[in-house]
């Protein structure tokens, strides 16, 4: 029987950074992972293989543009198998170099599926370890649909839809969240007719509307066409394909929508099954997830929880950091997270990026505030690289400290880090703006937004 200081639980982006943190802080160290590679959904089915897959068919969708540019290109075509193992190869690369941290950090792998019999115990398969502390990183998984089944043939959930060996005729996208709209346009580029479906008026559930809006847009523009307000009702598959019966949101009203494959994309849920939290007395809420302090502490001393199987953004990042904190806080040392400045992405053309409170926030709590907005059709960069849609939008309290702040636009992702930079370092609109900006930049739209939330714009 092995002991450890910790054992986590799970190997994906909170799991794996956890180990390897905690190794550095001089703790013994186990990882369990079941998969079969290390990097949980991110790396496997979910952040990275999309990623790819978004770059490779922005490359293929750039060449129908390229006339504009002077550029004539003739006999291109698209290889999806090419595609495809560039994908694939990408994310084993990727897995493979957690192996190499993990052997660096002198952290063990334990390759199998974990129980926890009892505090302090972690079995698996017919081997049981012992830990000082365990840590629960298991991660989350696609929300079923009730009603319908997914057989990630003809009915996707994002692991199956970055799968697909051709392009469908006509794609049917359940939900218009992050994933639903991120692998909708890999496959509207790769020459799918896509239609998104969304129970809610709106796309994108929890950005600000305003810069929703300009996403939606933009989208359209790029092929993606959309039913909001509809609610899926049944599934049928026949000879010729998929017959879905979609209701009208608040209407006594029915379509009939025909496809040949159709994406769930309504979310994601927490993994906790096949632990044993319920026999443990392991406090769970009503969504599912693993209650936890300040401390990530669960109920039961002894036991942790991070990341997406714990109440907060669903993000890799952020559970990153839920790891980081948590071990760091076991070595005795001081950490915290502030989820009130942790961003999220939308890796669309345009990118999508947003940190703290929406327009929509403020407005409900009844905070008083100012907003400045910047068109990247006014920034000479954008102009350059034809990449004019969207815009950057601030939000902040009229002494100038930042509430919130929303990009639509190209790089958006990347734009965003200043002004998470500028939250946490509770910097001012005025500080933000007086920083020089090189020229020319998309980074001048972030300098030019603030300068009108302050009434000083120049370029507007």
């Amino acid at each position: 029987m092995s002991t450890y200081d910790l054992i986590v639980i799970g190997g994906g982006p909170g799991g794996y950074v956890a180990a390897i943190r905690a190794a550095q802080l001089g703790l013994s160290v186990a990882c369990v992972e079941g998969r079969g590679a290390l990097g949980g959904t991110c790396l496997n089915v979910g952040c990275i293989p999309s990623k790819a897959l978004l770059t490779s068919s922005s490359k293929y969708a750039a060449l129908a543009g390229l006339a504009a540019h002077g550029i004539t290109v003739e006999g291109a075509s698209l290889d999806l198998g090419a595609m495809m193992a560039r994908k694939d190869k990408t994310v084993a690369d990727l897995t493979k170099g957690i192996g190499f941290l993990f052997k660096k950090n002198d952290v063990d792998l334990i390759e199998g599926w974990a129980s926890i019999p009892a505090p302090g115990q972690v079995r698996v398969g017919e081997q049981t370890y012992t830990a000082r502390n365990i840590l629960i990183a298991t991660g989350s998984e696609p929300t079923p649909l009730p009603g319908v089944d997914i057989d990630e043939q003809d009915v996707l959930s994002s692991t199956g839809a970055l799968a697909l060996e051709e392009v469908p005729q006509h794609l049917v996208v359940i939900g218009a969240g992050v994933i639903g709209l991120e692998l909708g346009q890999v496959w509207s580029r790769l020459g799918a007719k896509v239609t998104v479906v969304e129970y809610l008026d709106r796309i994108l559930p929890g950005i600000d509307g305003e810069i929703a809006k300009l996403s939606q847009r933009a989208l359209a523009k790029r092929g993606l066409k959309f039913q909001l307000g509809r609610a899926l009702k049944t599934v049928e598959k026949g000879e010729t394909g998929l017959t879905l019966t979609v209701e009208r949101v608040g209407k006594d009203k029915e379509e009939l929508i025909e496809a040949d494959k159709v994406l769930v994309a309504i979310g994601r849920r927490p993994v906790t099954r096949g632990l044993g939290l319920e026999e443990l007395g392991v406090s769970i809420n009503a969504r599912g997830f693993i209650e936890v302090d300040e401390r990530f502490s669960t109920s039961v001393p002894g036991i942790y929880a991070i990341g997406d199987c714990v109440p907060g953004p669903m993000l890799a990042h952020k559970a990153e950091e839920d790891g980081v904190a948590c071990v760091e806080m076991l070595a005795g040392q001081s950490a915290h997270v502030d989820y009130g400045k942790v961003p999220g992405v939308v890796y669309t053309d345009p990118e999508v990026a947003s940190v703290g409170l929406t327009e929509e926030a403020l407005k409900e709590a009844g905070t008083e505030y100012i907003s400045g907005k910047f068109a990247f059709m006014a920034n000479s960069r954008a102009r350059a690289t034809g990449e004019t849609d969207g815009a950057v939008k601030v939000l902040a309290r009229p002494d100038g400290r930042i509430l919130g702040a929303h990009i639509c636009g190209a790089h958006a992702g990347d734009l965003i880090a200043e002004l998470v930079l500028a939250m946490t370092k509770d910097a001012t609109l005025a500080e933000v703006a007086q920083t020089c900006h090189a020229h020319p930049a998309l980074g001048e739209a972030v300098k030019e937004a603030c300068l009108d939330a302050l009434g000083r714009a120049i370029h507007a």
